[in-house]
């Protein structure tokens, strides 16, 4: 208890702090509030709480004492009884009104209105945590919480962080020295909320070509993480599954496009709270200098709280060995981190086949830690045909039936000539994009092309096409 208590009462004191600040410089015209932002603040929290002690029926002592101490707010019983009337009454709002002091807080952070911020920005995330963090030591002061107790602080916590992400300054965990919009940039899956979501990623990913084995261990994986959910509802043990993976696959073959899919799978089905992807290579892990890689990798998992890790062509942190090269710095510093978030961090670490193998096989707690392998394939010439034409579909162009034929036999060269820069999808896409070029050099010289003329790719604008011309 006193550890919890002295916990709540360092973030008050830090918001107490922040308050003055803003004053300072009247953020929001503070100072034309009437009353001292801090002075509301604590009235708001004092309300806060009552708001949650109420829910069991009783206001007790010890709940009177936690204000005190905490807010230096000094309630009788009865004005919290009343004060509880008034919070509860049918005309009361307060369960769904954002706290007023949060908007000044909020304006500091998005307006960027506290020159040499030393919280970086994270004025109205440290207010949401203080909120949290009294919430839970007001629960935890009960003998056995009430459910009702329990809903109301999910709930009223869960509406003050929608708010901070209507105005971009929600982060993903306390204290993280980074911009929101680093942490969940557009298309992470944040908006994947339920299971309908789910299952609308889901049908994305079996509209993919190919890739038939991977969508196999997709399904079953979601099976697994349901039926696991089913038997905790009902009070059951469930397992202890690990959900790092290991992609195995030539450049092209889908694994970023699925890790960004299993993220938003993740954050449907309550696994992750986050839901964000953040990507990496060896580039965004590695410094040249000691002790300079474990912070840069620290970094990067900061980041990927709640969310999902994931690291290409990984088996590059392990080339090298010598004394210079700092790969092992950063997979202990990865290692240790899946340790200690191991419920609210998923890494993905994904490459060629024999490499990823060696990488994995090459540390111990590597391969303790990953024990899930999925492998992409090469996809054949009628698949790499079916992902051109879709791809031609997406940019309103179509292939007449002679260009086809050429497209046809490009693939069904490349692929069986195993080549080592033979990129998949990649080379679909680039194969596409040389061909429209080839196709804008022809129609910008004839006169009034019409729709169709613009829109269709000919045997000429594929025939001079060849692998090193678009590498």
């Amino acid at each position: 208890m006193a550890s919890s208590e002295k916990s709540v009462k360092e973030l008050i004191a830090i918001c107490d702090e922040i308050c003055n600040t803003i004053c300072r410089y009247n953020v929001g015209a503070v100072l034309c509030l009437g009353t001292p932002l801090k002075t509301l603040l604590h009235k708001e929290l004092a309300e806060f709480a009552i708001y949650l002690e109420d829910a069991d029926g009783v206001i007790t002592a010890e709940e009177q004492n936690m204000i005190r101490e905490n807010l230096d707010l000094m309630f009788t019983i009865n004005e919290m009884r009343t004060l509880r009337a008034q919070l509860n009454s049918p005309t009361s709002s307060f369960g769904s009104t954002r706290p007023k002091a949060l908007k000044y807080f909020i304006l500091a952070d998005a307006g960027k209105k506290i020159p040499k911020d030393p919280y970086m920005g994270q004025n109205a995330q440290i207010l949401v945590d203080t909120y949290k963090a009294f919430g839970q030591m007001i629960l935890a002061s009960q003998e056995k919480a009430d459910e009702k107790q329990v809903s109301r602080m999910s709930q009223y916590t869960q509406m003050l962080e929608t708010f901070l992400k209507e105005y971009g300054v929600f982060y993903t965990n306390q204290f993280k020295m980074v911009r929101a919009k680093q942490i969940l940039p557009k298309d992470t899956g944040a908006d994947v909320t339920s299971a309908e979501d789910v299952e609308k990623v889901l049908e994305e990913l079996n509209a993919l070509v190919g890739l038939d084995s991977v969508k196999a261990d997709v399904s079953s994986l979601v099976d697994l993480i349901r039926v696991q959910k089913m038997r905790e509802a009902m009070g059951m043990k469930s397992a202890d599954i690990s959900k790092h993976m290991v992609f195995f696959g030539n450049p092209g073959t889908g694994k970023t496009t699925v890790a960004r899919m299993l993220s938003k799978i993740y954050r449907g089905l309550g696994v992750l709270s986050g839901g964000q992807l953040v990507e990496v290579d060896r580039g965004g892990l590695v410094c040249g200098y000691v002790g300079q890689t474990a912070i840069k990798t620290q970094e990067v998992i900061d980041k990927s709280i709640d969310g999902v890790l994931f690291i290409d062509e990984a088996y590059t942190l392990n080339v090298g060995k010598g004394e210079n090269d700092f790969g092992q710095e950063a997979v202990e510093t990865l290692l240790k981190a899946m340790e200690d978030n191991r419920d609210r961090l998923i890494v993905i670490v994904a490459g060629y086949t024999e490499p990823m193998e060696k990488f994995i096989e090459s540390n111990p707690g590597l391969k303790s830690r990953f024990n899930k392998y999925i492998r992409f394939n090469d996809y054949t010439p009628e698949e790499l045909i079916q992902i051109l034409e879709g791809m031609c579909k997406g940019k309103d162009y179509t292939l007449s039936p002679e260009a086809r034929e050429i497209a046809v036999k490009y693939f069904e060269d490349r692929v069986a000539s195993k080549a080592e820069d033979f990129a998949n999808a990649r080379e679909a896409r680039n194969y596409l994009e040389k061909a429209i070029t080839n196709h804008a050099t022809r129609v910008v010289k004839l006169k009034d092309p019409d729709k169709s003329v613009l829109s269709t790719l000919v045997a000429d604008d594929l025939a001079t096409i060849t692998a090193a011309s678009i590498s």
